[in-house]
């Protein structure tokens, strides 16, 4: 998914544009005017109208400097005239005074060369983003209880929209997502976004809690219900009454469970081990699970009229690799936290290491992720995160692997995607490829060899 577009405005014939092109591509829907000079007055102006009606983001991409400082400053003062959208500068080192007059006319960052997708893409992916989505995040993270949800990629705010709405009815929600991806955090986003915000929020795995005991948590018994009830004992859904209960693997909880939890759903009451009468409980329902509930139903594992009681309302969360614009701010976000409950003065990412996050797959999500920053705020030792510093779960359970030949796996796998990002931007051309990578074709061909890369893959692809 590719929701924001992009205007990428090339006015070099060096090949860097390409490099800018490759980098951005598969993140971005591409709008490229490229060409050696920029026109002029009324021409200009006509062209930019017309690419901007459909723009997020302006990228402008110019390398010489101080001769084109002036068409730069006509560039920004014509978007200016016709948007307010954020402009970042890539360019050629220059002086400090001409970037300081750019960044005053109206640029929102600027980038010296070389490019490196570290650099590039957290600018772009935090600047290319539906102002009204940002305000939406914003506002759900000014509530104490939400401040965990973090994010402002596309798939991302569209479940973060969906909270108001879903608070504020009383229908059961069913939340998928892998592991990792945050169903608790969003189960009590929906709780504290509600009027039962001033009752018990109360979680069960169901998943940790043994087949034979599930009804007794759940429910409760009395005294004498059985030989070792010594005395009563209230159930997770009595405690909480008036607020949510929110059952995670849902799936685990065994046949007789669920015909007793699908009693209560219907009739909101339910009966205590060893009692003779039935009791009513004022509870909204929250059940997540990270498998294929209809699958589960048609095998026999999950009943399916608990499935549609419980599947009132839906919400899918993302993982990680479809919202890859979060993992700059989720990192920094959780460098700032461990680096605070450790004392340490560690306030910044590395490029590189930005480079092997964006790269790596994270099968375990959020969750991964953070565990991944908070190995790396604990290994390093100066004042921001290098790559070295990050050893990733599915390359740390080889025993005996040096800090060196982690971070080459981690390289290898950003050279990789490096290489298949820029292929796809060449459309499989390799001689052309080799160019932009500033690579002998012999060279560029044993690396493409290397990591197995398909090229008539790309030069058969359709263009997004």
């Amino acid at each position: 998914m590719k929701p924001e577009n992009v205007l990428l405005l090339a006015t070099s014939e060096n090949g860097t544009g390409a490099v800018l092109q490759s980098i951005l591509e598969p993140h971005f829907r591409l709008e490229v005017f490229a060409q050696p000079a920029v026109p002029e007055g009324p021409k200009l102006v006509d062209c930019l109208a017309k690419l901007l009606k459909r723009i997020d983001a302006a990228i402008l991409f110019l390398t010489v400097f101080p001769k084109s400082l002036r068409q730069t400053r006509m560039l920004l003062e014509s978007i200016r005239k016709l948007s307010n959208l954020p402009i970042v500068i890539v360019a050629e080192a220059t002086q400090p005074n001409d970037i300081l007059e750019l960044l005053r006319a109206g640029a929102e960052d600027f980038i010296t060369l070389p490019l490196q997708a570290g650099d590039v893409l957290p600018r772009a992916l935090r600047l290319a983003r539906p102002s009204g989505g940002c305000k939406q995040a914003r506002s759900m993270g000014t509530k104490p209880r939400l401040r965990r949800l973090i994010g402002e990629s596309p798939t991302f705010l569209d479940q973060m929209e969906k909270i108001p709405q879903i608070a504020a009815c009383e229908a059961n929600v069913m939340i998928t997502g892998e592991t990792g991806t945050g169903k608790e955090l969003y189960a009590r986003a929906i709780h504290y976004c509600s009027a039962r915000a001033g009752r018990p929020f109360m979680p069960v795995n169901c998943g940790a809690i043994p087949g034979d005991l599930v009804e007794n948590e759940l429910f409760g018994h009395e005294r004498g219900a059985f030989t070792s009830a010594v005395t009563l004992q209230t159930g997770l859904v009595e405690e909480a009454n008036g607020g949510t209960l929110f059952l995670d693997e849902i799936d685990c909880l065994p046949a007789f469970a669920q015909v007793k939890l699908l009693r209560f759903l219907q009739e909101k009451e339910y009966r205590p081990l060893g009692s003779a009468r039935m009791r009513q409980a004022d509870v909204r329902v929250i059940a997540a699970s990270n498998v294929n509930l209809e699958e589960a139903v048609g095998n026999g594992k999950v009943r399916q009229d608990l499935f549609y009681r419980l599947n009132i309302i839906s919400l899918t969360l993302p993982p990680l690799r479809e919202r890859l614009e979060d993992i700059p701010l989720l990192a920094r976000h959780f460098l700032e936290k461990y680096s605070r409950e450790m004392n340490k003065e560690t306030s910044d990412i590395q490029s590189d290491a930005l480079q092997i996050l964006m790269a790596h797959g994270w099968p375990g999500n959020v969750r991964e992720l953070e565990h991944a920053i908070e190995r790396a705020t604990v290994l390093c030792t100066g004042p921001s995160i290098r790559g070295s510093d990050l050893i990733l779960a599915s390359t740390s359970v080889t025993r005996g692997q040096s800090l060196r030949e982690v971070k080459a796996t981690q390289i290898a796998r950003f050279e990789k995607g490096y290489i298949q990002a820029l292929l796809r931007a060449c459309r499989g051309n390799i001689s052309k490829a080799a160019r932009v990578a500033q690579k002998n074709r012999r060279a560029f061909w044993q690396l493409i060899q290397k990591h197995h890369i398909d090229v008539e893959s790309f030069r058969s692809r359709v263009p997004d």
